[in-house]
């Protein structure tokens, strides 16, 4: 701990500059992202020697962006316990600038695929170096934890929200030049990290005695050295490391969390495309009916309103309820969220709807807005765990803070595979079966989970048994 246990803490200059950049961050990855998805589509308009993009490439692109986050994750996060959270944080940044740059540069499918490499590279820094600062700095702090947590997960989804709402038109008036421009916006991410946030107080006491060792040891360069000791002491690292993900409750938590972002990834990566289009396999569908753009985006401003609702109030939470019990109600009322949605879907609105029929779905959409308010909840949990797990590993926080990076991405990934197959089975339909299978598989770990959390210890203790 870096104090004493108390009742209620504020955020301080730095901890709120890490949220700010943390937004902003993902800001720039969201634009990032969307805009390339305009630029393979037009590529040949740029680049008269380029061929056609097919969709099989988005996605092996798409994939690109999520291996480099996966593999790298475990390597920034042990870096970030070694030199420092806020040190590794800036580098975030630097990678992400680096990739735009290039990209606005080339036309070069393989070139184009390094710069997917370098963008998940940027996340793999940041994000458990972020989450290691988080968790070190609401130390002593119950409702301080569940704030920031609940924080980061909105400054998360409101960033990339943002981007994929400006990377139309901003690509539309810039071309690829706008690719340059995204990489101001790293760079004031970097200059938030840089000027305004300090070390966390334990951070720079870890610091200091790493340093104080390096001088008894010779050596005047400690970070040289730090970086020294990682490369010749590797099995040892990866031990240690291997030690650290298999913990007990780390592998309890992993397979909720995967099927949690599994089902936000199916329907993040299916949902656009299936609103926009008819399809006459499935004339009973109402949700295929095909939405104007001026619906969709209603529609989806409606839902980040409701999930957002659902980050803040549960993440205000932390100190009433426990992690395990906020996640068990979001993952029931995902559940019930796509039930419900089924009904929707198969709304009859015309003059020969019945009252009862009317009132059915009135109903099936009350229960969606609040299983998506619940689910939402689950996302700064499960963060919250995490940073509960890495109480017992105080020097490890950046580690283990990196898994939610690795989760997210396998979760990504695998919601993004099935989502295409349920969606190609059932259309719509399929969408709201897989979404409840993979949320229900979520409950055979959590049921272990919940029996074993009462051996953690939050930031003041022992975690509420709400």
């Amino acid at each position: 701990m870096i104090g004493p246990p108390l009742p209620y803490r504020t955020m301080d200059r730095s901890l709120k500059a890490v949220l700010i950049g943390t937004f902003t961050l993902r800001f720039s990855t969201g634009l990032t992202g969307a805009m390339l998805t305009s630029y393979l589509a037009k590529l040949p308009l740029y680049h008269p020697d380029a061929a056609p993009v097919s969709a099989i490439t988005v996605g092996v692109f798409a994939a690109t962006f999520y291996v480099g986050e996966l593999v790298l994750s475990p390597v920034f996060g042990i870096l970030s316990d070694r030199l420092g959270h806020h040190r590794v944080m800036l580098w975030g940044p630097v990678f992400g600038a680096a990739a735009v740059v290039l990209t606005a540069l080339t036309g070069n499918l393989v070139l184009l695929g390094v710069t997917r490499f370098l963008g998940g590279s940027s996340t793999a820094a940041s994000i458990p170096s972020i989450l290691g600062y988080i968790a070190i700095a609401t130390a002593g702090s119950e409702a301080l934890r569940g704030r920031a947590a609940s924080r980061f997960e909105a400054a998360t989804l409101a960033g990339i929200g943002a981007g994929f709402i400006v990377a139309p038109k901003l690509f539309e008036a810039l071309g690829p030049q706008a690719f340059l421009f995204n990489a101001l916006f790293y760079g004031g991410s970097f200059a938030i990290y840089f000027f305004g946030v300090k070390d966390a107080a334990a951070e720079a006491d870890n610091r200091s005695a790493g340093e104080a060792k390096a001088k008894r040891d010779g050596d005047g360069e400690p970070i040289g050295e730090v970086v020294g000791e990682v490369v010749a002491h590797e099995a040892t690292t990866l031990r240690r490391y291997f030690e650290l993900v298999t913990h007990a409750h780390v592998w309890l938590l992993a397979p909720t969390w995967i099927a949690v972002n599994a089902a936000i990834g199916l329907w993040f990566s299916q949902s656009l495309f299936q609103f926009q289009r008819s399809d006459p396999r499935f004339p009973d569908q109402w949700l295929l009916q095909g939405f104007s753009a001026n619906q969709i985006t209603v529609g989806a401003l409606v839902i980040a309103v409701i999930f957002g609702a659902g980050i803040f109030w549960w993440g205000n939470r932390f100190d009433q309820y426990r992690r395990t019990t906020i996640i068990l109600v979001g993952v029931v009322g995902g559940i019930a969220l796509a039930g419900a949605g089924v009904v929707v879907n198969h709304a009859a609105f015309g003059a020969s709807s019945s009252a009862i029929q009317a009132g059915l779905v009135g109903l099936s959409v009350v229960v969606v807005a609040g299983g998506l308010f619940v689910l939402a909840g689950a996302t700064p949990a499960a963060v919250g765990l995490l940073a509960d797990v890495s109480e017992q590993f105080p020097a490890d926080r950046g580690a283990i803070m990196g898994l939610y990076s690795v989760f997210l991405g396998v979760g990504q990934i695998v919601g993004a595979l099935l989502g295409g197959i349920a969606a190609e089975w059932r259309g719509m339909d399929g969408l709201m079966v897989g979404t409840a299978a993979i949320l229900a598989l979520a409950l055979l770990p959590l049921r272990q989970l919940r029996r074993t959390e009462h051996y953690l210890d939050g930031p003041s203790g022992p975690v509420a048994l709400g």
